[in-house]
């Protein structure tokens, strides 16, 4: 487990360079943000998956905006209306909705407010709207599940789900991009390997990293959370 300040300490002594070097603090923000954001997009872990059952649907209104009160959503996984509509998530019921395409929406309820009931079908309209079929009925509320951001690692933010349960897979992508800066990414470099080795360290740290966020998710071996076991070989 590291935190902000053991995080740049590990990287300036890997680098050679002092952390409070102004070319440092000037990289520190985008090494930060590579690394965070290529962990997140391939690990995927099960900390970035927020449910938001902050907002409501409008009756007779097929456009919904995508919430934004517990931030900004990248990928949205599931919607489920919550039933009857007097009631909110926590004592409510859930009718998941179909994920389908616009065109479909488009043809199978082509009137947003003549033909109204219960939604059970979603379409992306934007990255903000979201088109629901049939149109609400009734103000339901609306519970939105999916993937988010976490806030980034910083001096004001300290300790993120990386540096408590993948520190050693967040250095080595964070030196990856520090090759870049360190000008040993490429054949004309000091040390060319560098960049390539960083890299594999990168990829061999991941193998198990992404196990382990397999079985948090219960995705492993025959969908439990148990770690995958190796076939038993014949003995010849």
């Amino acid at each position: 487990m590291i935190n902000y300040t053991t995080y740049t300490a590990q990287i300036s002594n890997l680098m050679v360079i002092s952390s409070t070097t102004p070319d440092f603090q000037t990289m520190l923000p985008g090494m930060i943000d590579y690394a965070e954001q290529r962990l997140y997009r391939e690990l995927n872990p099960l900390r970035v998956q927020v449910t938001d059952s902050t907002t409501t649907v409008s009756s007779g209104n097929r456009n919904f905006a995508v919430p934004s009160a517990t931030g900004t959503f990248i990928i949205i996984d599931n919607i489920n209306i919550i039933t009857p509509s007097s009631l909110n998530a926590t004592n409510g019921s859930r009718v998941q909705l179909t994920p389908v395409s616009r065109e479909f929406l488009d043809i199978s309820y082509p009137s947003g407010q003549t033909v109204t009931d219960v939604p059970q079908f979603w379409a992306m309209a934007s990255d903000t709207e979201i088109l629901l079929g049939p149109a609400p009925d009734l103000p339901y509320t609306a519970e939105v599940i999916g993937i988010q951001r976490p806030t980034p690692l910083s001096s004001a933010n300290s300790s993120t789900f990386l540096t408590q349960y993948c520190p050693d897979l967040f250095i080595a992508a964070s030196m990856v991009f520090a090759s870049g800066y360190m000008r040993d990414f490429g054949q004309q470099a000091d040390n060319p390997q560098m960049g390539a080795a960083w890299e594999a360290q990168y990829k061999q740290l991941f193998g198990s990293a992404a196990i382990e966020q397999l079985r948090a998710k219960y995705q492993s071996e025959n969908y439990t959370s148990e770690p995958p076991n190796p076939l038993a070989q014949k003995r010849m």
